[in-house]
């Protein structure tokens, strides 16, 4: 089959809901500052309530969201995911649809409502992410679309959707699939507390299926239960064949095989920090996907998170191929 997407994603279709708020906002109702919680439908209504009016809308998750920096690159994409039959879940669909990037799942019809994450931003530009899971987290292996994954030349797992038991089998028979049609896979490890969980499974599955690793370097220091981080890189490098790790300000490394490439940091003022990794997952696959080398792929990288980290919301507010060119990135 020929290629026909640079990247398929598999990921929580997620509507994300963010708001700026003060530091005595979170203390007043009990929110832990720059943690992923997962919360109940009701707990989400509450804090939907609770958030001022200027709260912005968009379709996101992690994956989601790399997908939106993917189609601002010029990408082709497509997102694969869980929505319920309601509202919410026709304006993700639409909203997908909108920049371009095909969606593949059929809806949930009853049960749980479609997804949501409260996401409160602090000056600091920290966000702290209040997520009801809702109907993402019902993905199934009878879910994933065998010809659209075989039709991208890289599949890019979220590391948020292995919370249940049938969404790992999905993540497995996605990657078969995958990997039968001659094609990569790449995963992101999403979280230090999703590591936490299932340290053992993203070890195996990175081992046995995955190509290229996403993490930060707490997540990182996480899967192999270490303080040291080049002992930590050391692990990684006999793990998977490509791994891009995010280091906050001391930028980012890729490592692959005995070679290390390091971007640093680009300079920028920090609004929102939500979709920085995502933006920079962007990057990197794109990169990868259009013959930069895996230096240039991360410096790239860098430069959508640091477009992201200036604005509030998780998506591209400028076009992102035109920000490469203008930097000197060959795109």
């Amino acid at each position: 089959m020929p290629v026909k997407y640079d990247v398929v994603a598999l990921g929580n279709a997620i509507m994300d809901v963010i708001a700026q708020v003060d530091d005595d906002f979170l203390v007043k109702h009990d929110i832990p500052k720059a943690r992923t919680n997962l919360i109940s439908p009701e707990r989400c209504d509450y804090l939907y309530n609770a958030l001022p009016p200027s709260r912005i809308e968009t379709s996101g998750g992690s994956a989601g969201n790399t997908v939106a920096g993917l189609r601002s690159l010029g990408g082709n994409a497509a997102f694969m995911g869980k929505v319920a039959n309601d509202a919410i879940g026709s304006a993700y669909v639409a909203d997908m649809k909108a920049i371009g990037a095909d969606f593949y799942g059929s809806p949930l019809k009853g049960g749980l409502s479609t997804a949501r994450s409260m996401i409160a931003v602090t000056p600091d530009g920290e966000r702290s992410m209040n997520t009801f899971l809702g109907a993402s987290t019902e993905f199934a292996a009878s879910d994933v679309d065998a010809r659209a994954v075989a039709a991208g030349e890289w599949l890019y797992l979220e590391g948020y959707l292995f919370d249940k038991p049938a969404a790992k089998t999905a993540f497995i028979h996605a990657s078969e699939v995958a990997k039968s049609a001659g094609r990569k896979v790449a995963i992101t490890m999403s979280d230090v507390f999703c590591v936490d969980r299932h340290r053992d499974s993203f070890v195996h599955l990175i081992r046995t299926h995955c190509d290229l690793v996403f993490a930060n370097e707490a997540e990182l220091l996480a899967i192999y239960e270490t303080d040291d981080f080049d002992a930590a890189v050391n692990h990684i490098r006999s793990d998977s064949q490509i791994a891009a790790i995010t280091r906050s300000s001391k930028g980012s490394v890729i490592v692959s095989g005995s070679d290390t490439w390091v971007a640093p940091v680009m300079a920028a003022h920090v609004m929102d920090a939500t979709g920085a990794g995502d933006q920079y997952a962007a990057g990197v696959l794109y990169g990868i996907t259009h013959g930069l080398s895996l230096q240039e792929s991360a410096v790239l990288g860098n430069l959508c998170a640091r477009e992201v980290i200036g604005h509030i919301g998780p998506r591209p507010a400028v076009n992102l191929r035109e920000l490469a060119v203008a930097a000197g990135l060959k795109v």
